[in-house]
Parts: structure tokens; C-alpha cells; sequence
């Protein structure tokens, strides 16, 4: 190891003293000691307080000024067990990591040097972790030194690379390691250096003929670089020559290939493209891609997926490293190594299903460039076959594997480059029947099908709630895929759909057998197949509408196609609904396809809107209650009746208008019978009145008499004096709501004593305070109340006709309405205080929350699937689960019957917000018993709240919004920080085998909850927010730039929702602390919002003369700063330690100056490692940042100390739990994604449409 050609100072300590080889006799000893510690902390029989001493011993000898020549010394004896040696190597780690600044030149060059001997003598027998570590003290030398005194790095390097197989190895290693640390991982040392490590990584990877081409001008005073070839040509060559010719040999080049190609891939994403291609960098990786070798190959599609990742790519760069790979032989070896990866569903071979998966994801960045540059694309390329191997991948009976490329081909398909090209038009007919496939309920297949896609997904998926969000995005894009497909193809397209449902629907007609209603299924076959065939219909409908509503470049043919079209879709829906199909759900699934077609594709064909509306109302299916599971179904089919009519009134009132008496007559026939419960009477009530209301032609004292025929009743119901005297107490309102004998019946059973209330059944007793709850319910105003209020402000825009008729009729209503619906409110909330339920013994207090607590199924959250919920919840109607259950839903009815009409009263505007003292009234009713309720009811109260909040008129919001908001966040910060600490302590208390399931399912409740909080803070204190917010405005956008320190810049803008609230002290107090608490609860997303919210406020307080800046400065420099360190310090937010870091800096330079605040830097003065000197020397070159990303490094590195896990660290820690996951577990950053629901989706937008605050996401119980 001669040659490398360093300095021998093995002799010399850091102070600059000489010694023998071996340490002196005291050194010795010491040295001795640490073995002997280190001996107690792994020795099994180590008693607990000597293993103790032991670990304090050795965490002290950190510290000893001697301990980087320790460590060197027990590092170099090979004789040494390696968890010693390791050792060594964490105190040279230390010494490098925290004292580095503090040594002297002499003293670093030491340091170096041990290093570099230490890399010199790796040897293959060597454990790897010893090498790796060698390799990261490398390269954590290097971030400090490289490039300014230590300029032979480079000609080490290479000296090394050519000893053997295992230095290079170490090279790779330390060459990956340093290109993450400079170009990709928040590394604050390098990210401090940035700019001379970044050219010097650059100087020495490329060749040497490029770097000239490239920087002909460069600085070449300072030579950092050794030979002409760079690194990328190194590292490529070795690929090249693989295999070698001796076998023996064969294990340590597999070894040595992977860690190169790591190397490779690390530079990939930032290597000058030229570099590359001269490298030959994609032919050597491609090379190894054709091993047969699965570690190799997952190695080389790890390096392609970070090539093509870039997002930089400009033409010449596309042409030279993009287009290759569309070549008709790569494109042949893409295809051969697709099909060798393909496994069987039967018997999956996890490596190579691992491999075909990422193999997936690199073909979908191969679309994306498709999608991105079509138009330089050669000709002579092959992207036909291309395209045609993105359909076989997509094909797949993998739907892990077929979801990047389907993703992929939504986009292409949108391009309107493709829209007539012979490549993708060969393809779209495979593509749309593999569409309609595809969107079969795969998660309602029975459990023991054997259906190939099944058993992957049961392969891919454990959890049902990850596996409702996979399959919600996959047949998201299926139908995004038939909608583009309709809207380029529109004839052939749905000519071929209808073809393919006509055939199903012919095999299920006359294959159907006698229904039998003892064994109906909610999940036949037949149904799965005919609901995913009306899915396809349905898409088709909405590409069609999208090619309507841009055509007209041949005006006259379009018209005559479009007429045609019209004629054929209203004969096939004519004899779709002759067919006369027993199942409920396919019944419905009809209905609804019938009703899609009426009001888009046929939206002007009045005849046919007839036949439909005629067909829903003869559809009168017949209940069997005894049968729960067909009963289900027959509720959803009436239900859906009633729905679907409401469509038709809304979408058509004067054509419906010309036949009003015809439809009356019917629907009081309806009505008359006693098939229908009073609900459904009055949805179908509403159908009428929504025609009356909606239509343009009817007379205008017709329309008056017609409505006030059916709001007068509720007018005179809210002023009948029985009502107001049952609202005068809770008793009083219990005896209304018929829940009175509740507390008598379950403390006459001891129902607190009773495990399993779904297997005690009820006695007549039981079942008769059920069936009066049910009696007294329909006799409460609440009800119709919300249903024709609802059907006169749903989807009506304000300013219109149909707006102003909706004040008229209902504005008088307001004040006999709201007072009682007040008490409503506050009652049905306080029912679930145990604290009301007087006489209650104490014993049984606890069995108030276990019988008000909803049992519910939601998308994502819930294990099992709907209708074995639907199954769980029926099948205990006659228990006391059941008589639960029937508590719960009076009691939830009302609640929700209350924020349905309070939402429905925000559209009223002055009406509703300017009448008399509603703020404080409205406030206790919402919140005074708030904490009782669960954090899936406080997440359903939190979408009203909203919704109240933001419609608020501006001139309104200093007397109505400050006792709503104030008592919104009092109570949420109570409610949601109580849950999270409850949950901290249940963690650490309970068995995680018991009950895990509902342990998940009420953190992810909770989760929700904080999100949907979090996002009402970033509404409020948007700043783009405008004074009248649209209803379906984006998501309050940060830019990344908040918060940067400019201390006199504000934010706000006087007049805007945020002005108000910031200006507000009674609003601002309960609102920041929700959002101090909300920085420590152990929730990234919602963190990472509330860190961007403050940094956005953080400069709106820099005023030195104003006392409400002052007050709420002092307080984010002191318990805002302590929970932001104290997040920093947390582990778990690891991902956010960048943001913490640019937040905390922000406080500092916003804040710490003299004449605002000095608490700042006293808090971090109080640090454990901080002193005055290194805080001075931070603080001051914080203030000369030149980026954000420089501020965050200073912090981050002042913070080293402090810090749970270096941001740099991740990836190189293992699991908690020490297993590692199977190869086919193991999921990427693409495949998580696909995991998930979009946040989009989930976020609250504000629609026209009355929320359906009963559960449209979730089924109570």
C-alpha cells in the first residue's frame, strides 16, 4: 500500500506528541478499559447495572481529548473482535463529526491520515459494516476538507481503486456515499461547502475531453482530479469487463458490480449528459441488466430509474440518452427481460416479482419521456413496439406491476400529438377492453378465488384499507383511460363498449335463475360483472359530453354522426330497460345508467327523459325484512329511486313541469302505500317541490301556492308550543326524542357487566323503547325541515331567480327556526357527556361512550369491506348492539339533521348571520359539550364549521366569527391534543397484540381529525386567500420561500380573512396553541402544514411598537421555538427536520434582534453543546445566508447535537423491529404512492351540494 503515497503519522497523537507503536502504559490501559466495557455491554450475562456503567463509560470516552487515537488504535488491530473495531471507528466518527472546526491544521491532516490508512488496509475478510463505516469516515472527511487543504483525493482514490476488488468496492461505496451527501440528502456540512464540493464531484466524474468541451473557460488553478478517464468511465469499465473469466472469483465481482452500479446510479441524476453517453453509462448498465443475476439486475434498473428520474433533460440531452432506449433492439431487450421477470400467480418467486415491478416503474418514466417529448422522436425509432410492450406490462395480472404503465397511458392518451397516430390508434381497442375488465370490485371477490389478479393483490396488500385506496386509484385511471379514449374515438369507441355490455347483459338475462332471497349476495358474480361493464357505460358518457363540447371543426358531418349516435344510445338504454333483471343492485345499477344517459348524452331528448322518469317510478321492488342481506339491497334500490328522480327535477324542472299532475297523482299513490317509510315519502315530496321551484315556465302564483303548500306546515311545526316546552331541559328533550328510558333499561341489565353485547338479545321491553325512538323521531319538524330547505338552496347559484325565491320563501323561517334548533344541537351533543346522565351509577359511567360510540365502515380506514359491514350491523338489530345502534342514529339524526340545516342556512346570508345574537348561542350549542363526542363525530362538526366560516359575509365576520372561532379552536386543541396523548399513552401501555386493529382504526380516525384541523388553520391564514373565497378554491398554497428572513416584510394584506384573524387576540390565543401542540403530534403531513403556517405569520409580527405583536412574538420565541427543537429531537420527524431547521432559523433572524426579542437565542444558548461562541459564529453567518438551503445547513449543523437523526441518515438505519421485510413487501416511493388516496380527494372542497353529513364516505352503524 506504498504507492498510495501517504504520510505515516500512526506515531503521532492529535496534540502533536510522539509515541511508540503501541500506546503508552496509561494509554494502554485506557485502551484496555473500553474493551472491557465494551466486553460487559455484550456479554448476555452482564448484569443491568454494570452493562450501565459500561454504556456511560464508553459514551464518556467520546469525549477524552485522546479518543480519536483510541479509536485508530482498536480500529487497525485486525486481531480485535469487529464490534470493537467498530467501536474505534465511532469515536474517530465523533472526533470528526464535533470537534473538526476546534483542531488545528496539524491535527486534521492526522486525523486524515489514520483515515486513509485505515481504507488502505480493508481487506475482504473484513466484516462489511467495518468497511462501509471506513468508507463513511472517508467521505465525512472529505465533506470538511476536499477541495481546500486536502487536494489528492482524487489520485488516492484511484491509486486504491487499483489494489483489488474489495478496495473497489470501497471506492464505490465512498463515491455513492459522497454524491448523495453533496448533490441529494440534506447533509448540513455539505450543503455548507456546497458550491466546492458539487464542482468537485463534477471535476473528477467526468472525462477529462468533456470537462473541457463543457467549461472551456473553468478555474484550473486548484486540480482536483487525477487522469483523463473520471469516474463514470472507471466505474463503466467495470461493467464492461463483468463477468470475469475466474470463476472463483464470480461472488466478489457480483459484489463489486452491485456497489458500482450504487455509484453510478448516485451520479446519474446530476452527471453532465454528454459525460454519460461518452461513458457509455446506459450500454454498460444495460449490459448488466441481461445477467441473469436478480441482485445485479435490481441494481442496473435502480441506476436507469434514477437516470431517466431527471426532470432536466433539454433536447440535445433527450435525443442522445432517451431516444436510444426506443430503439428497435433496446426496445427487444426490454421486452425479453419483461417476460423473463413475469411470475406465476400461484407460486410467486418474491425476487423476481420484486424485479418485474421495478422493471414496471422504469418502462412508466420511459412513457412519461413519451408523453413529455413525442415530437423528437425519431421515426426510425421503434415506438410501436414500445407502445405495444407498454400494453403487454399493463396486461399484466399483476396490478402492482400495471399501475405505473396505466398511469402512463392516461397521459399519452390525453397528448394531443397521439390523437390521431397509427401507433396508439392500433392499440386502443386492447387497451379499452383490458379497461373494462379491470374495473371489476376485485375486493369484493371471495376470499378463496383463485383468480390470478386476486392473489397478487392479496400478495401485495395485507391491510384492506391500503388495498380500497390501490384499487380506488387503479379503476381511477381505467376510467380516466375509457373517458380520453371516447373523447378521441367517440363512435368506434362507444359502438364497441355497447357491443361488449350487450353480450354480458344477454349471458346474465338469460342465465339469470329464480332469485332466491334465503342466499342472496350483495357480491354475485353476475353483479360484479354487470356493475363493472355500467362503470365502463357511464366513463363513456362523460368522454362523449367532453367530444360534444368541443366539436365543431366539421360542424355539419358532427352534427349528422352525433344524431345517429343519439338515436342508437337511446334504442340500446330502450332495451336495456325492457329487460327485467331480479336483483335489486343490477336493478339500480340499470336505473342509474338509464338516468347518466338521460342527463348527458340524451339530455335534450325529452321523450326519452319520459321513459326513464316512468320506469323509476314503477319500480317498486318488494322488502323482505327477514332476510337482511336482500332486504339491504332492495333499501339501496328505493333509495336510489329517489335520488335519481332528484337528479332528473333538477337537471330538467320545465320539462318535467308539462306532466306535473300525471307525476303528482303518482306520487301520491306512491305515498299511500306502505311500502315506503316516511323518509322516502319525502324525498319523492321533494320531486315535486323541486320542479315547482326550479322551472322557469310555471306561473308565478301557481309556483307560490305550490311551495308554501309545503313550507308552511314546517313553519307552523317549529311554532307548535309542545315543541318549545320539550326544549326547555335535557330531560325534557330526552322524553322528546324518545331516549328517555335508555339509562333505567341499561342499568337494569347491567349492561356494563355484558362483554359482547351483539349475542344478548332483546326483550320486549328493549325492543319497545327501540321502536318509540323510531315513532318519536318522525314526529320531530327536522327532518322535512332539511329536506325541502336543502332542495331550495342545493345547487343554486346566488343572484339567480331560483336564489332569490329561496330567500323569499324561507327568510321569515329563521327566526321560529333556529332558536329550537339551538337546543336541538346542544342537547344531542350533551348526550354524550356521561356528566348529564344524572343518576347514573358510577360504575357505569364508562358504557355512555361504548353506547354512543358509531360503528362505521369507511374507504381506507375500515378492515373488511362494506357489505360485510352492512352484514355485521343488520345481523344485531334485535340485540343490545342493536339497541345501541338505534341510540346512537336517533341521536346522530338529530345532530346531523342540525348541521344539515345550519349549512343550508349559511346560503341565506344576512338572514342567517345577521339575526340577533346568534355568535354566542350558536357557539355553545356547537361546542359546550364538543369534547364528549368521538374524533369521527368532531371531524363530521368540523366540515359544518367550515362551511359556516367561510360563507360568512365580511362585513358580518367582527360580530359573528369571533365567539365561533374562538370556541372552535379551545375545544379542538383540547380534543385533539388530549386524543394524541391518550394514544401515546395507550402505545406505550398496551400489548400490541391486543385489539391492534381498532387501536389503527382510531389513530387513523384521529389523523383525519388533525388533518381536517390543520387545514381550517391554513384556510384561515392562507395568503391568497381573497376576501369572498370560491367555494372550490385550491388548497392554501405556502411557497417555499415564506418565511424567509426579511424583516420588514408582511404577508397580509388589510380586509382578508387572515387580517382579520391575525388582528384578532381572542381568535389568535386558542389558535396558536392548536397549532404549538399540533408541531409535537406525531402526524408528518399535518406538521409539516402547521410549520409552513407559521412560517408564513412569523414576519406579520416584526413590529416593535404594536403590543399584540409584541405579546405574540414573545410567544413564538419561546413555546412555539421549544416545540419546534423539541420535534427536531423527535426521531419521528426525521422527514421534517429541513422545514423545522428553516422555521427555527426563521424565528431567529426575524426575531433576534435587539429591538424586538433576546429569547431566542437564549433558548438555544440553553441547548446541551451550544456555547456562545458557536452560537455567535452560526448566528452570524445565518444572517450572510445567501438561500434557504444554506440557513437550514447552519442550523441544522449548530443542532447536530440536539438532533434525533440526521436527515442525512436515512435509508442507513434499520427497521425498528430488526426483520426485514420480504423482497415483495418492500415498497418503493412510486409503488406507496399507488397506495394511497390523493389528498386532493380527501381534502374538503366546498361544493354547491347539501353535505351528506349521514355518511356519504362512511356507513354508520
Amino acid at each position: 500500500m506504498n504507492g498510495v503515497g501517504t504520510t505515516d503519522r500512526s506515531a503521532h497523537r492529535l496534540n502533536g506528541d510522539t509515541h511508540p507503536e503501541a500506546p503508552g502504559e496509561g494509554g494502554q490501559t485506557y485502551v484496555s478499559q473500553i474493551c472491557r466495557a465494551l466486553e460487559a455491554v455484550y456479554e448476555s450475562r452482564t448484569t443491568n447495572e454494570t452493562r450501565k456503567e459500561a454504556s456511560i463509560f464508553l459514551e464518556d470516552a467520546k469525549s477524552n481529548e485522546e479518543a480519536p487515537f483510541y479509536g485508530f488504535t482498536l480500529a487497525s488491530q485486525r486481531s480485535q473482535p469487529p464490534h470493537i473495531r467498530h467501536y474505534g471507528l465511532s469515536l474517530l466518527e465523533h472526533a470528526i463529526k464535533h470537534n473538526w472546526p476546534d483542531y488545528s491544521l496539524e491535527q486534521s491532516i492526522t486525523l486524515r491520515e489514520w483515515v486513509l490508512q485505515l481504507a488502505q488496509s480493508v481487506a475482504q475478510e473484513d466484516a462489511l459494516f467495518i468497511r462501509n463505516k471506513v468508507a463513511q469516515l472517508w467521505v465525512d472527511v472529505a465533506k470538511r476538507s476536499w477541495a481546500a487543504e486536502w487536494i489528492n483525493m482524487d489520485e488516492l482514490l484511484v491509486r486504491i481503486w487499483a489494489e483489488s476488488l474489495v478496495h473497489k468496492e470501497l471506492v464505490a461505496t465512498i463515491l455513492e456515499s459522497l454524491s448523495e451527501d453533496v448533490f441529494a440528502r440534506e447533509d448540513p456540512v455539505a450543503t455548507l461547502r456546497g458550491t466546492e464540493l458539487s464542482r468537485a464531484c463534477v471535476n473528477i466524474f467526468t472525462p477529462a475531453s468533456i470537462l473541457s468541451e463543457h467549461f472551456p473557460s473553468r478555474e484550473t488553478s486548484v486540480n482536483v482530479r487525477y487522469g483523463d478517464e473520471g469516474w463514470l468511465s472507471r466505474l463503466g469499465a467495470v461493467l464492461e469487463s463483468y463477468p470475469g473469466n475466474d470463476p472463483e472469483m464470480r461472488g466478489q465481482e457480483n459484489t463489486c458490480a452491485i456497489k458500482v452500479l450504487a455509484a453510478l446510479k448516485a451520479s446519474l441524476s446530476w452527471a453532465i449528459p454528454k459525460a454519460l453517453v461518452a461513458a457509455r453509462c446506459v450500454e454498460n448498465i444495460c449490459k448488466a441488466l441481461t445477467t441473469p443475476n436478480i441482485p445485479i439486475q435490481m441494481a442496473s434498473l435502480d441506476a436507469l430509474h434514477a437516470l431517466y428520474s431527471r426532470s432536466n433533460f433539454d433536447d440535445d440531452d433527450f435525443i442522445i440518452l432517451v431516444c436510444p432506449m426506443y430503439k428497435h433492439d433496446s426496445v427487444d431487450l426490454l421486452r425479453k427481460i419483461y417476460r423473463w421477470s413475469v411470475v406465476d400467480a400461484s407460486n410467486i418467486d418474491e425476487d423476481l416479482y420484486s424485479l418485474s415491478k421495478k422493471f414496471s416503474e422504469l418502462m412508466s418514466l420511459l412513457g412519461q419521456c413519451v408523453d413529455e417529448k413525442p415530437f423528437l422522436i425519431h421515426e426510425n425509432n421503434d415506438l410501436q413496439g414500445f407502445l405495444s410492450l407498454l400494453l403487454e406490462i399493463t396486461s399484466s395480472d399483476s396490478l402492482a406491476v400495471s399501475i405505473p404503465i396505466l398511469s402512463i397511458w392516461v397521459r399519452v392518451l390525453r397528448a394531443d400529438i397521439f390523437g390521431d397516430s397509427e401507433a396508439i390508434t392500433r392499440l386502443i381497442g386492447p387497451l379499452l377492453e383490458l379497461c373494462s375488465q379491470r374495473l371489476i370490485r376485485y375486493e369484493s371477490l371471495s376470499a378463496d378465488s383463485k383468480d390470478p389478479t386476486y392473489l397478487f393483490l392479496s400478495e401485495d396488500i395485507d391491510t384492506m384499507p391500503e388495498r380500497h385506496a390501490f384499487l380506488g386509484n387503479y379503476r381511477r385511471y381505467c376510467v380516466q383511460a375509457v373517458e380520453t379514449i371516447v373523447r378521441r374515438k367517440p363512435f368506434e369507441a362507444i359502438y364497441h363498449i355497447l357491443g361488449q355490455v350487450d353480450q354480458l347483459l344477454h349471458d346474465v338475462y338469460r342465465n339469470q335463475q329464480q332469485l332466491q332471497v334465503e342466499t342472496y349476495s350483495k357480491n354475485s358474480h353476475s353483479y360484479l360483472r354487470v356493475d363493472a361493464q355500467f362503470t365502463v357505460v357511464e366513463a363513456a358518457l362523460r368522454g362523449y359530453r367532453m367530444w360534444t363540447a368541443a366539436h365543431g371543426s366539421r360542424p355539419q358531418q358532427d352534427e349528422l354522426e352525433r344524431s345517429t349516435m343519439e338515436t342508437n344510445l337511446e334504442t340500446w338504454c330502450g332495451r336495456l330497460l325492457e329487460m327485467s333483471f331480479e336483483d335489486p343492485l343490477i336493478r339500480k345499477r340499470t336505473l342509474q345508467v338509464a338516468v347518466a344517459m338521460s342527463t348527458s348524452a340524451l339530455d335534450r331528448n325529452t321523450k326519452f327523459m319520459l321513459l326513464v322518469l316512468k320506469h323509476i317510478l314503477m319500480t317498486r321492488p318488494v322488502d323482505n325484512p327477514s332476510y337482511p342481506a336482500y332486504s339491504e339491497a332492495v333499501k339501496d334500490l328505493q333509495n336510489d329511486c329517489t335520488h335519481e328522480l332528484q337528479r332528473l327535477a333538477m337537471k330538467m324542472p320545465d320539462y318535467l313541469l308539462n306532466v306535473y299532475d300525471e307525476l303528482e297523482a303518482e306520487v301520491n299513490e306512491i305515498a299511500a302505500s306502505d311500502r315506503l317509510d316516511d323518509r322516502q315519502k319525502l324525498s319523492f315530496y321533494s320531486f315535486l317541490f323541486t320542479i315547482t321551484h326550479r322551472s322557469t315556465t310555471i306561473d308565478q302564483n301557481l309556483r307560490e301556492q305550490r311551495l308554501r303548500s309545503y313550507v308552511d306546515p314546517i313553519k307552523q311545526s317549529w311554532q307548535n308550543p309542545e315543541l318549545e316546552k320539550s326544549l326547555e331541559s335535557f330531560s325534557s328533550f330526552c322524553d322528546l326524542a324518545g331516549v328517555s328510558k335508555v339509562q333505567e333499561y341499561l342499568v337494569s341489565r347491567r349492561a356494563h357487566e355484558i362483554d359482547d353485547w351483539s349475542t344478548y338479545q332483546l326483550d320486549d321491553e328493549g325492543k319497545a323503547i327501540q321502536a318509540g325512538m323510531v315513532q318519536r323521531f318522525q314526529q320531530l319538524p327536522l327532518k322535512p325541515t332539511k329536506v325541502f330547505l336543502g332542495a331550495s338552496l342545493e345547487k343554486v347559484k346566488k343572484g339567480t331567480e331560483q336564489y332569490e325565491r329561496a330567500i323569499s320563501l324561507w327568510h321569515d323561517a329563521v327566526p321560529l327556526i333556529l332558536p329550537h334548533l339551538l337546543k336541538f344541537l346542544r342537547f344531542s351533543h350533551a348526550y354524550h357527556n356521561s356528566a348529564n346522565w344524572t343518576g347514573l351509577p358510577g360504575e357505569m359511567k364508562s358504557i355512555v361512550d361504548r353506547l354512543l360510540m358509531d360503528r362505521f365502515w369507511q374507504a381506507g380506514i375500515s378492515t373488511g369491506s362494506k357489505d360485510d359491514f352492512y352484514a355485521r350491523v343488520s345481523g344485531t338489530k334485535t340485540t343490545l348492539e342493536g339497541f345501541a345502534s338505534s341510540v346512537r342514529s336517533t341521536i346522530r339524526t338529530i345532530r346531523e339533521a342540525c348541521y344539515s340545516m345550519l349549512y343550508s342556512m349559511t346560503k341565506l346570508e344576512s338572514h342567517f348571520y345577521g339575526y340577533g345574537d346568534l355568535p354566542v348561542p350558536l357557539a355553545e350549542a356547537l361546542f359546550s359539550d364538543a369534547k364528549a363526542l368521538s374524533s369521527h363525530q368532531l371531524s363530521t362538526m368540523m366540515s359544518m364549521v367550515r362551511y359556516i366560516v367561510d360563507d360568512c359575509p365580511v362585513s358580518l365576520r367582527e360580530k359573528f366569527l369571533p365567539p365561533v372561532l374562538t370556541s372552535l379552536f379551545m375545544e379542538i386543541d383540547a380534543k385533539v391534543n388530549g386524543e394524541w396523548e391518550k394514544l401515546g399513552r395507550s402505545s406505550q401501555a398496551t400489548n400490541r397484540n391486543d385489539n391492534l386493529t381498532e387501536e389503527m382504526k382510531e389513530e387513523s380516525i384521529l389523523r383525519q381529525l388533525t388533518y381536517a384541523s390543520v387545514l381550517m388553520v391554513a384556510a384561515l391564514l392562507d395568503p391568497s386567500r381573497t376576501d369572498q373565497p370560491e367555494s372550490n378554491s385550491p388548497r392554501p398554497n405556502y411557497s417555499s420561500e415564506v418565511g424567509h428572513p426579511h424583516p420588514n416584510r408582511t404577508l397580509t394584506q388589510p380586509d382578508t380573512m387572515r387580517a382579520f384573524v391575525l388582528s384578532s387576540l381572542p381568535i389568535l390565543r386558542p389558535l396558536l396553541l392548536f397549532c404549538t401542540h399540533a408541531l409535537q403530534m406525531r402526524d408528518s403531513r399535518c406538521c409539516g402544514i402547521i410549520i409552513r403556517v407559521f412560517r408564513s405569520i412569523t414576519p406579520d409580527f416584526t413590529s416593535p411598537t404594536s403590543p399584540t405583536a409584541s405579546a405574540i412574538r414573545e410567544y413564538i420565541c419561546s413555546d412555539v421555538l421549544k416545540a419546534a427543537i423539541t420535534s427536531l429531537n423527535d426521531p419521528y420527524f426525521v422527514d421534517l427536520q429541513k422545514d423545522l431547521a428553516q422555521f427555527i432559523a426563521t424565528i431567529y433572524t426575524l426575531y433576534n434582534v435587539p429591538s424586538l426579542s433576546n429569547t431566542p437565542h437564549s433558548i438555544l444558548l440553553s441547548l446541551p453543546g451550544i456555547t456562545e461562541q458557536k452560537l455567535d459564529r452560526t448566528a452570524k453567518a445565518m444572517f450572510e445566508a445567501k438561500n434557504l438551503r444554506q440557513l437550514r445547513a447552519l442550523l441544522l449543523d449548530l443542532l447536530e447535537g440536539v438532533r434525533g437523526v440526521s436527515v442525512s441518515e436515512q435509508g442507513r438505519i434499520a427497521p425498528r423491529n430488526g426483520a426485514r421485510k420480504s423482497a415483495a413487501k418492500e415498497r418503493s416511493a412510486m409503488q406507496t404512492q399507488f397506495m394511497h388516496v390523493d389528498d386532493e380527494q380527501q381534502a374538503r372542497g366546498k361544493n354547491e351540494r347539501s353535505p351528506d353529513l349521514g355518511g356519504v364516505a362512511d356507513m354508520l352503524g
